[in-house]
């Protein structure tokens, strides 16, 4: 489905990122993944290539929100491939903080990851996909921008200004053949909710009627998707992937 097709991942490391990563390898792609670290970034590539040796993949570790630092990765990747198909934003960070104890610069952390290093790493891409003919966008958003959360308003508010972001510069880009959309997961088996106690686990699956916990690979599926010709027509769209939970 992605044959040849050059893909970047942020925040490709681990959880939906690296099932991602993993799926577009799978399908045919080659993937740059970024991570927060060259250490973790170089743990996955050899993590894929003891599955497969043969995909080809390879990991960065830009700083997101240092504009200039994503921006000279990304046209080091277009001038090594020639070109970027993909560029998935997933890299982010959840809150659950209460407005009475979000600490100095907690929510600017929030907006700042979340938010502006998708900006940080669209721009300079946009640029490419233009001059090549066009292009694939999918940012990760969350269920939270749809309905909110109890908690920790630093997350919903970054995740609902993605939609804002995506739904408008889908229109922007679309003349120029550049799709824009979303990903918006519900609670997905990872590390974070393999450590929830089994009172909450049952919790959370009396809010979800399909009454199981999502995997990343049913999140992957909706970006492998919106990434292929399958979805040429799709561009501004919020694919909600939550077996319609609402915490």
């Amino acid at each position: 489905m992605l044959r040849d097709k050059i893909a970047v991942v942020t925040g490709g490391t681990r959880g939906i990122g690296y099932a991602v990563v993993k799926k577009y390898l799978e399908n045919g792609a080659k993937v740059i993944l970024f991570g927060s670290k060259q250490e973790t970034a170089d743990k996955a590539v050899a993590s894929l290539k003891a599955e497969n040796p043969k995909w080809t993949v390879e990991g960065m570790a830009p700083n997101l929100k240092d504009a200039k630092d994503l921006s000279d990765a990304i046209n080091e990747i277009a001038q090594k491939y020639g070109r970027i198909d993909i560029l998935v934003n997933n890299a982010g960070i959840s809150q659950s903080t209460s407005i009475y104890d979000y600490k100095p610069g907690e929510f600017d952390e929030a907006m700042d990851i979340n938010v502006k290093a998708i900006f940080n790493a669209i721009q300079p891409t946009v640029k490419i996909m233009k001059e090549q003919g066009g292009g694939c966008i999918i940012n990760t958003s969350s269920m939270v921008s749809i309905s909110g959360q109890k908690s920790g308003v630093g997350y919903p508010t970054s995740k609902y200004a993605v939609n804002g972001m995506t739904q408008s510069l889908a229109r922007e880009l679309g003349p120029d053949n550049i799709r824009v959309n979303a990903v918006a997961p519900g609670v997905i088996q990872t590390d974070m909710v393999d450590a929830l106690s089994d009172e909450v686990k049952a919790y959370i699956l009396g809010t979800i009627p399909l009454h199981r916990i999502g995997t990343p690979d049913d999140v992957a599926n909706a970006f492998l998707y919106l990434a292929s010709d399958m979805a040429s027509y799709v561009t501004g769209e919020i694919l909600s992937v939550d077996g319609a939970a609402r915490v």
